[in-house]
């Protein structure tokens, strides 16, 4: 069965539904399956985590945008668009914690890891934009989230600084 596992994935599992239906467990790829098991509980972490990681990249271009740079011509043109990632790393991550309760409580230690990698991510991106004397560094960001989760998630909150999204 395991090589089934290794060349046919798909029939594979179709497979081991079938034994689990059937009550057949002595015939279970248990190895196998419980590596998949494994794998998918750390699969939603990861998709937690990576919503996570957009929203705060998006939430921390837009307040640096809007507090240091304050350029309003880029300003209006790039917030609609970051303003939208953030939509819908918000809608990603309450759809996956609705469908995936348990993930809840582990939100405040996926959030310190997704903090430090969307920070790294922030820094390359607004160095794409910004000029020589304005490169950003490690220090142009806090060392950890300025938001919490709670405030992250509401709806139409932004850290605009002023700035007038729908104008």
């Amino acid at each position: 069965m395991s090589n089934l596992y290794e060349t046919d994935y798909h029939q594979w599992l179709t497979n081991q539904v079938a034994l689990l239906r059937n009550h057949n467990f002595d015939q279970l790829d248990l190895e196998n399956l419980l590596e998949e098991l494994e794998l998918s509980i750390k699969q939603d972490l990861r998709e937690l985590e990576s919503f996570l990681v957009n929203l705060i990249l998006h939430l921390l271009k837009m307040d640096y945008q809007t507090t240091v740079l304050r350029d309003s011509v880029a300003t209006k043109r790039v917030i609609k668009g970051w303003a939208e990632s953030v939509f819908n790393a918000r809608d990603g991550i309450v759809e996956l914690v609705e469908k995936n309760h348990s993930l809840a409580p582990r939100i405040e230690d996926v959030l310190e890891d997704s903090y430090f990698k969307a920070k790294k991510k922030a820094i390359k991106a607004m160095n794409l934009y910004v000029n020589a004397n304005q490169r950003l560094d490690e220090s142009s960001f806090p060392d950890t989230c300025p938001w919490s989760y709670d405030q992250m998630m509401t709806e139409d909150w932004y850290p605009l600084n002023g700035v007038n999204l729908y104008e």
